[in-house]
């Protein structure tokens, strides 16, 4: 009775499989493993059931028992199962594209479809007993009909193909299609691709769509990006006069690359208007809004500071005599007045109190090149730059690290007059540079009269000092840089009292 227990080929193959299955559970993380197991496996099943005299690749038409045509059946459909196991698991572990891993991955799902389907149709044949040239035959009708009813689908899934083998963007590009409509890919699968929009939204194409369309890839050959700007200023000064100072506004971006360099051109010259073409790369597409936000200010405090004046649109026909005029203040047509009228720290100085700080105001000069203060210095002085493009540099790990760029309307020399702190780094000039300095004393007559002053410019130097440190990830100054702490450190050290506390 055990002897004819042990040889039965159902109870061999029962524990053939809980064997394979505990070692799959215990062992099978690793793909190689799973491979061997998947072999070995197969390799038993075929020696058990030749061991039975049951032929698997062969059909069986002389066994005339139901039971054991079921069973032998049931082997067979195990046996050409695990074949297409043992060939997919190879599949998985060898067809490796090198630095492809799309490619790769298509070209596993190609070849393990047609293992599955040579596997049925020999699981057919074989097992079944049933004619596999008729089958193909009449299921050819079937497949051209059930085609032209999935037709879309269809077009999706071999567009899909197409573009994976193409690769014209892959995940994390930005595309813009026909029409302007732009996006980031997140996701790309046989049927369709998914986008993020500019404003977050989900957008899904069908891969047929983006097959036939022209889109443009922003990502590609590389990550950064071109913006190009054009302005528009009226004929007041020479195009050449104009144009360098456009080259100025480039010079005294933070946010654009600076290799390749950055260009400025004329492009346009009428009796209307003289046009200037911006044309600049940033790091990335995300980061181009902020990089032309800054642009077009340093386009217009330069061009304020240089006397240029813009210019209307193109269609817009703007006679002579009605232009309007510069706004400059009749009353106080002074250099120093007026550069303290277009800072917003000043706005909310009375017209008395900025004739005060104008009338104390000094000019200073600094030819390209000059170091305007150095590493350690302390500033007695609130130097406003009025023309010109300076750096704010140190040395960090024997390399030079750009800390912040000034440009007309920037303010710097506060650590000095305002905490009694060293200078963080080298102020150089980066073109001829007119900058007026306030000093220490006349900026403190108005703050005591102005404590809200104090809280302002303790917010500027608290966000200098952060932007310091996020750039050079080293603590800028001793000092603690919230706001309220920096007010508080100037108001104690100019004797100011709180706005509520006056008197």
């Amino acid at each position: 009775m055990i002897e004819q227990l042990l040889s039965n080929p159902i109870l061999q193959f029962s524990v053939l499989v809980v064997t394979t299955i505990a070692v799959l559970v215990a062992l099978g993380r690793n793909p190689t493993i799973r491979f061997i197991v998947s072999v070995c496996f197969f390799a038993l099943l075929t020696a058990t059931l030749l061991s039975h005299d049951i032929a698997p690749y062969s059909p069986d038409f002389g066994d005339d028992v139901l039971s054991r045509r079921i069973t032998t059946g049931l082997l067979k459909a195990v046996w050409w199962i695990g074949g297409a196991i043992v060939l997919v698991s190879a599949v998985r572990l060898f067809l490796i594209f090198e630095n492809k891993p799309r490619e790769g991955r298509l070209a596993q799902d190609l070849v393990i479809g047609i293992i599955y389907l040579g596997a049925g149709l020999a699981l057919i044949a074989n097992v079944f007993s049933l004619p596999v040239g008729t089958l193909i035959a009449t299921s050819g009708a079937f497949a051209i009909v059930l085609g032209l009813a999935l037709q879309s689908t269809l077009n999706d899934v071999f567009s899909g193909i197409a573009l994976n083998l193409g690769r014209p963007y892959s995940v994390g590009d930005w595309i813009v299609l026909e029409g302007g409509f732009q996006g980031r890919v997140v996701e790309t699968n046989w049927r369709s691709t998914h986008l993020l929009d500019g404003t977050n939204d989900l957008v899904v194409l069908p891969n047929s769509t983006l097959a036939k369309a022209r889109l443009i890839n922003l990502t590609r050959p590389d990550n950064t990006h071109g913006v190009a700007i054009t302005v528009r200023f009226l004929p007041t000064r020479s195009p050449a006069t104009i144009e360098e100072t456009m080259r100025t506004v480039l010079l005294s971006s933070f946010a654009i690359l600076k290799t390749p360099a950055p260009t400025a051109l004329v492009v346009g010259v009428d009796s209307q208007a003289v046009e200037i073409e911006l044309a600049f790369r940033v790091s990335g597409f995300s980061a181009a809004g902020a990089a032309r936000s800054e642009i077009y200010d340093l386009v217009y405090r330069h061009a304020k500071a240089n006397g240029l004046r813009l210019a209307g649109p193109r269609e817009a026909v703007v006679l002579q005599s009605e232009a309007p005029p510069e706004n400059q203040s009749v009353k106080h047509p002074g250099t120093p007045w007026r550069l303290l009228e277009s800072i917003p720290l000043f706005a909310t100085l009375t017209e008395d109190e900025k004739d005060a700080i104008a009338s104390s105001m000094t000019r200073r000069t600094y030819q390209k090149g000059s170091v305007i203060a150095s590493k350690g210095s302390k500033l007695t002085s609130l130097m406003i730059m009025r023309t010109g493009v300076a750096a704010l540099q140190r040395v960090e790990g024997g390399r030079p690290v750009e800390l912040a760029r000034l440009s007309p309307g920037d303010l710097f020399g506060e650590r000095g007059v305002l905490v009694d702190a060293a200078e963080a780094g080298d102020t150089t000039a980066l073109t001829f540079v007119v900058i007026y300095e306030i000093t220490k004393e006349d900026l403190a007559a108005v703050m005591r009269d102005r404590p809200a002053l104090a809280e302002e410019l303790g917010v500027l130097l608290s966000r200098r000092m952060e932007e310091e440190k996020h750039l050079s990830n080293a603590h800028a100054i001793e000092h603690g840089t919230h706001p309220d702490t920096m007010a508080t450190r100037i108001r104690r050290l100019f004797e100011i009292q709180r706005e509520s506390e006056l008197p």
